[in-house]
């Protein structure tokens, strides 16, 4: 697929799925085509001992991940790459829009559940696809595809990084991790903060504009409203960790 922007995202990353939303406002109005691609933070941190860098219920939220994109692996085989849009969006929204169920049980048990064939049906059925594509959660034949393209993902911009990773102007442009953003702006400020990020992607030897500070993002799944602030949180190397 010949795209203006590739857009890899884990689906269990909050900051892909807000940048997402940006993405999909400025495609909207500019007329992009953008190509979604996977980039799983289980295989990036396969060498990672979890119980000593993260919080814990991390490892079971990037094993989800892991296992949602088998199947958007085998319905991007399936049913073409334009599927994957509409499964990561209904993903997304299931995941981040919605106020977390208290009656589900620890962190760590509601991260896991998304990595089940319960909580992927409903999403399937959303995105208009089969529910019978809910059987490669459990199929590992499907990671190579996935780790090919999380290397693929890696190898454009270093492996201290983060989800998600654009690739803008494909193949020939440049790849950076991020934006990374707390806050959805509205439909102007969309556009005009794509373009200050297009022309930073397009100045020559540009590498690197960072803060480790990040607020939590306005979505209902942290509790945090669109007309409030989330509380600040210190990340290293694109995620939360507990130490380097």
């Amino acid at each position: 697929m010949n795209a203006d922007i590739n857009f890899y995202f884990d689906p269990v990353c909050p900051f892909a799925w807000m940048t997402s939303k940006w993405v999909r406002q400025v495609q909207a109005q500019r007329d992009y085509t953008v190509d979604w691609r996977f980039i799983s933070l289980r295989q990036v941190n396969a060498d990672i001992d979890y119980d000593a860098h993260f919080p814990p219920e991390y490892e079971a939220g990037h094993t989800a991940g892991l296992r949602l994109l088998r199947v958007a692996a085998k319905a991007r085989a399936e049913h073409g790459r334009e599927s994957i849009a509409r499964l990561y969006k209904a993903c997304g929204t299931h995941i981040f829009e919605t106020v977390p169920d208290t009656d589900q049980g620890t962190e760590e048990q509601v991260r896991e559940r998304r990595g089940t064939r319960e909580f992927v049906e409903p999403i399937l059925a959303e995105a208009g696809l089969p529910l019978e594509l809910a059987e490669a959660l459990d199929d590992e034949s499907w990671d190579l595809e996935i780790r090919q393209e999380t290397d693929e993902a890696l190898a454009l911009t270093g492996k201290d990084v983060g989800t998600p990773i654009i690739h803008f102007e494909p193949p020939a442009g440049v790849a950076f991790f991020g934006p990374v953003i707390s806050r959805l702006p509205d439909r102007e400020s969309a556009a005009e903060l794509w373009d200050h990020v297009v022309g930073l992607a397009r100045f020559p030897g540009f590498a690197e504009l960072k803060r480790s500070l990040r607020e939590q993002p306005q979505l209902p799944a942290f509790g945090v409203a669109a007309d409030t602030v989330g509380q600040q949180e210190d990340w290293h190397g694109g995620s939360r960790r507990q130490k380097k």
